[in-house]
């Protein structure tokens, strides 16, 4: 049997300081996994669980503001790598980007949030660092130089090894597998030209700069 159509070749991550790459699979995500942060967003601190597409990671240095927002949002995270059976084979720092004006729009109809989360290069990382990564240390993003999200890792509600034993109970994990773990307080609105520079504490940094308008 032959297929009626080629799939796309999946996205590979760089990895420092090793010459293999992460290919990609799904992308899974967790909303309100910092108490701060899901305060500001007016809801009660409680993990819940969602996805992206592969197809939005990316590590470009640039990236198109994205089209239907008027509202972009950064969110900074500690994201984990998983290989065979779900194991955490290396992390980085990322960040998921949001429309938020679409997402509101979705969350007062009760609907889903896919058009303000699984977009296009809306899933950033830096080159990948081999490991199960931190448990502690500091988290923070800064656009144009000035800190705008600060945080600690351990102030995780759920923390990453917590976080996959309780997505093995939806999902089989499987190789090529992110896990973007939550953002701390203080996410905000990016423009056109804004650069934008993420750390955690003891991975390789972050850097991309927003362009203009998606056409």
């Amino acid at each position: 049997m032959t297929d009626l159509t080629d799939l796309p070749a999946p996205v590979r991550l760089t990895i420092n300081g090793d010459d293999r790459s992460f290919p990609v699979g799904r992308i899974f995500c967790i909303g309100r996994n910092y108490a701060a942060h899901a305060a500001e967003m007016g809801s009660a601190p409680e993990p819940i669980f969602f996805m992206k597409p592969g197809s939005a990671a990316t590590q470009a240095v640039e990236i198109a503001y994205p089209g239907q927002t008027e509202d972009l949002h950064h969110e900074i995270e500690l994201v984990l790598a998983l290989g065979k059976d779900g194991e955490i084979i290396a992390c980085g720092a990322g960040v998921d980007l949001t429309r938020r004006d679409l997402q509101a729009r979705m969350k007062s109809k009760g609907a889903p949030w896919e058009i303000g989360k699984g977009f296009d290069n809306s899933a950033i990382l830096a080159p990948l660092q081999i490991g199960n990564g931190p448990r502690e240390g500091y988290i923070k993003l800064s656009v144009n130089g000035q800190e705008r999200q600060s945080g600690r890792l351990e102030d995780m509600i759920l923390p990453p090894d917590d976080m996959v034993a309780a997505l093995r109970q939806y999902f089989d994990l499987l190789p090529g597998d992110l896990i973007f773990t939550g953002t701390p307080a203080g996410v905000g609105a990016l423009q056109p030209g804004d650069i934008v520079e993420g750390e955690i504490e003891g991975l390789p940094k972050l850097r991309f700069q927003i362009k203009e308008r998606a056409q």
